[in-house]
Order: structure tokens, then sequence, then C-alpha cells
């Protein structure tokens, strides 16, 4: 499989991994694929829905929940893959939350009991608001030893599998409960090869990190078109479908993709309710009708087909997108078909700001007399929006290559906090460090690739940004970015200035600056953190400094450290060093 660009028909994603696509193959061919996938893992998929609801309960506690669930849910076997997953797997969502909510001690644990005085959907709903992602639970993949792991999967292959479902529902609520089965199974085949080795240890580095990369990715990405299709209209969750499967699917036809994004919409709505069972029936159908039309939308899913249940979703997810094609025009959602299919390399973001542009020019030109004259500005605009972005990637891109990761890092302290001076420090420096990190990975590639990845992981960071504020509100301008459009919030966020209504606790140059002969013992991440606290405290007294000012007391600080750390009497050089920084920390706050 190349390692090009791979975006998915059904739950987009830009990873490079052949590893893992060889994975999901060799997994495929050692489980029999059965035809009632639903029958035999009822019990893995309620796992998955509890873990994900109930993320403080215990693995046996989780158990002893699902144990009670099944007796409802087998009524959910007699559901064939043809069939209607609604009626049955509704009426078992509806019967775990009664179940949750009959039961005090896990209402009190989760702090559920607002939930429980509503009913039905806003009930629902509410739950939905009490999942969080990654909230410090333990990572599934450093726990136990290889050897540990090896010696539970001899006494009892079931508990291998079911506690790594458990353990990865619980720390990635939002992920699609179709892909952790999948991935159980990929990990359950890793292990089992892993034990056989001589060296545990680096086998499960090389099969089982491409697994734990995947789930971490796709989990983001998953989060993430949950918040679109809740904050956003339906026709922007549809257009984000529209363009995904047309850059996949280049020589299907507008009305098979139109219906397929329409299917699409909705079943992601249906997954991110956390519907495990629904989710997983949907998919399964949508899989076989895919497969069903493979001759009019994609020879690339051909062998993909070849498999059962469930691997055969992930391997089509997975899969490379059609080869360029060529053709013509018009309405709006037409217009998107079209201009994707001609312009596959562009980033999805960027094809949406296209549209918008269309549209807003489609409402200015049908009003007046001579909207053909009008229209024939259309190229040149639609020019301009993807060089634009192109422009800023390239800045961006080449603003990290002058001053390099450190000082990158540092430049998006200053900037952040400037237009976000509400947030921690802590808070900026989890932000920036994340943007830093996508600079770190994208702009080593290709222009086209660099453009891509830019600008997919920039929407992924703003989204984690944007459920913050959701959360807690930040400022008017980062609320504007957030909700306005989803196709400009990167552009919003990049122009976005100084927060002139923010004022900040008023804090000495003491209280600022404090240097300790421990920093010689921290390693360089810690003393960076610490010369980006000291930074974005600075920047929050005296946002309008130059970055000139901010930038002398950043390489003096680094270079106290590195002075001070060499030298014979350390806390004696600290204390004399540190006076001279708060001096200039004092003429830079002086005009405040």
């Amino acid at each position: 499989m190349k390692t090009g660009r791979l975006i998915s028909l059904l739950f987009f994603s830009y990873i490079k991994c052949q590893t893992l696509q060889r994975t999901l193959l060799d997994t495929a061919m050692q489980h029999t694929g059965s035809q009632n996938y639903l029958e035999e893992n009822l019990r893995d998929i309620i796992s998955t829905m509890v873990a994900q609801f109930l993320q403080k309960l215990t693995y046996e506690e989780v158990q002893t929940t699902v144990k009670e669930l099944l007796d409802f849910a087998e009524k959910c076997k007699s559901l064939k893959m043809h069939e209607s997953p609604s009626e049955c797997s509704y009426r078992l969502m509806t019967t775990f939350l009664e179940h949750i909510c009959n039961n005090q001690g896990m209402v009190d644990k989760h702090a559920f009991s607002n939930c429980c005085n509503i009913n039905n959907t806003a009930r629902h709903k509410c739950f939905l608001l009490y999942k969080k992602d990654d909230e410090g639970h333990s990572d599934v993949f450093q726990i136990p030893s290889p050897e540990q792991i090896c010696e539970m999967d001899k006494e009892n292959q079931v508990s291998v599998r079911g506690r790594f479902i458990y353990e990865t529902s619980r720390k990635h609520p939002f992920l699609y409960g179709p892909t952790i089965l999948t991935m159980s199974a990929c990990y359950e085949t890793a292990i089992q090869s892993c034990c056989q080795e001589e060296n545990k240890t680096e086998c499960f580095q090389i099969k089982v990190e491409p697994i734990r990369k995947y789930i971490r990715e796709i989990s983001l990405r998953h989060h993430h078109l949950c918040d679109i299709g809740i904050k956003f209209n339906h026709k922007v969750a549809k257009s984000v479908e529209l363009i995904l499967l047309t850059k996949k699917q280049l020589k299907a036809n507008f009305s098979e993709i139109a219906k397929l994004a329409v299917d699409i919409k909705n079943l992601h709505q249906t997954c991110c309710e956390g519907n495990t069972v629904a989710c997983v029936l949907g998919r399964s159908q949508l899989m076989n009708y895919i497969c069903s039309k493979q001759a009019i939308l994609s020879s690339k899913i051909i062998p993909c087909c070849a498999l059962q249940v469930p691997f055969r979703g992930e391997c089509i997810i997975n899969s490379e997108n059609d080869d360029k094609t060529d053709l013509s025009s018009l309405p709006l959602s037409r217009f998107l078909y079209e201009y994707s299919r001609r312009l596959p390399e562009l980033p999805l973001l960027v094809i949406l700001r296209v549209v918008t542009v269309y549209q807003n020019l489609l409402g200015k030109c049908c009003k007046l007399e001579d909207p053909l004259e009008c229209y024939s500005h259309g190229k040149e605009m639609f020019q301009r929006v993807v060089l634009e972005s192109h422009e800023r990637v390239k800045n961006y891109c080449g603003l990290h290559e002058k001053l390099g990761d450190n000082n990158f890092h540092d430049r998006l302290m200053v900037l952040y906090t400037k237009k976000a001076p509400q947030l921690s420090a802590q808070e900026l420096i989890m932000f920036t460090k994340n943007m830093a990190a996508a600079a770190a990975r994208c702009c080593p590639l290709s222009h086209e690739q660099q453009f891509l990845c830019m600008e997919d992981m920039a929407k992924l960071i703003l989204g984690a940004l944007c459920r913050r504020h959701e959360a807690e509100p930040i400022n008017v301008g980062v609320g504007h970015c957030c909700d306005d459009s989803y196709a400009f919030r990167k552009p919003c966020f990049d122009d976005l200035q100084v927060d002139g209504t923010y004022i900040s606790p008023l804090l000495s140059c003491d209280q600022i600056i404090s240097l300790k002969e421990g920093l010689c013992k921290a390693k360089e991440e810690e003393i960076q953190t610490e010369k980006q606290k000291l930074l974005s405290n600075l920047v929050k007294q005296k946002p309008y400094a130059t970055e000139m000012q901010f930038q002398s007391i950043s390489v003096d600080f680094t270079h106290l450290v590195k002075m001070c750390c060499q030298a014979e009497k350390s806390e004696m050089c600290f204390q004399k060093e540190e006076s001279k920084l708060i001096e200039k920390c004092q003429s830079l706050l002086g005009g405040k």
C-alpha cells in the first residue's frame, strides 16, 4: 500500500501506516469470518458501550453491568445484517441509561444526577456531555509488561482481549465501536505472535505500536467529526463527506456519491451518540452496500471486499484514493462534487473554502441583470482562495525552518498567548506544543503533502481548542473563529490579534521569574516549559511589546540556565544572574 494520502471512505484519516494495513490483512486471514458477527461479539460490543459511558468503572464493574444488559441485548441477536438496527439497539440504549439511573452508587460516582432527572433524548444528550477524552486513564499499551501479558494470554485469551477493549474504550470514549473491535482482533493476533518470540519487548514495539498510533489518531478524528455534527448544521457534515467520497471514488457518478454522503453522515451521527450496537450494524450494512457497488465505485476496494466483518470496514477506510480523472459542472452539491474530483490533491477544508466563496458568488450574481458576467470572475476568486491557503502554510513552514523546533514553539507561545490570554500557561504550552509538533511532522514533506498535512493537523488541533472554549468560554475572538465558519476556522485563528479586553492580574517580575539550582537536574523539555511559562506571563502583562523584546528575555533565560549549571557554585550564580533578568523584565514592564 502506498504511503501517500489516506482519506477514509467512512471515517476519514490522514494516516500513513503500511504496517497497520498488513496487520489488518494478516489478522483477517487468521480469523474465520463469521456470518453472524453481531451474535458472536455481542458481549464485546456491549462492553465497549458501557466503558465509554462509564469511564470510572473498573474492569470487573463493567463486566457486571454488561452481564445485566446482555439479557435484553440477546433480543438484538435475531437482527440480520441487512435489517434496520434502529428499534432494538435504541431500546437497548434506553434500557442502559435507565439501568445507570436506577443504580445510585453509579450515579454518584459519575455525578449523573442531573441527567437522570430528565427523560429520553435529553437524558441521552446529557450523558454524552460527560464523556472525557484521555482523562488520565492508564495507557493499555504500557500495562503490564510483555511477559505479564503473555502469561495472562496463556491463562485466559478472552481476558487479554477484553481488557484491551475496556482500556481502549474508556480512554477513547469517542472512538467508534467497530474500530475498537477490529483493533482488538489485531491486538490479539499481535500478542499471540509476540509471545512466541524470544525478544518479546522488541516484537511488541514493532507489532503493537502501529495499532496504538492508529487508535490515538483516529480517535481524535472521530471526536472531531462528532464536533462538526453538533456545532455546524447537517449541510456542513454532508459537504465534508461528499468531498471525501469524491476524492476517494473519482469515477463514481454524482447520484451514487450523493446517496453515500447522506448515509455516512447519518451513520456518523449514530456512532457519535455512542450507540455501539447500531454503529456496528450500520457500518456493516454500509460496507456491504459499498462492496455490492465496487464496480462503479472503485477498483481499489476489491481486496477489502473479499474480507469478512469487521476487517472489511477498516480495510476500505485505509484503501487508496482512485486514480485522477476529469469532468464538468454546477448547483452547489454538484459543484462540490465536480471541484473535488478535478482537484483531489487539495485539502478538504480548502475545497470547503472555495465552496463557501462559490455559494456567496451565486447569491450575489443571481440578483444581477447579467449574472454570466458576474460568474466569469469565479475562477479567479477560487484560485485566490487556494493560493492564499497555500501561502499561509508555506510561510508557516518557512518560519519553522528558520527558527528551529524550540524557538518556533516559543514564537507560537507568544502569538497564542496574545490571542487567548485567558488560558493558563500550561494549557497554552500544550496547545502550542501540538501546533509545533504538526509543523515538525508536516513541513519536511513535499509542497503538496505539506499543504494537505498541515491543513489536516490544524483542523484537529483547533477543534480541540474549540472544545475547550465550548466547555469554558475563552474570549469573543476565539468564540467567533470557532463558531462562524468551519471552512475558514484556521484563517480566522491565523488572523486573530491581541485580545484587548483582557486585564491581566498584576504580577511583579520576581513573581514571574524564579530560577533555582534544581533546573540543572531538569530535562531539556522541563527547562523549555519553565521558559515558556515565563514568556506566557510576560505576554499577558505586556501584550503589545515587540517580538524582539520577548525573544531577548527568552534567549537570556536559556543562556543563564546553561551558564549557571556549568558554574562551580550554581546557586550563587543563579542568585546573581536572576537579578539581572528581573531588571530586564522590569524594564519591559515599566511602560505598561
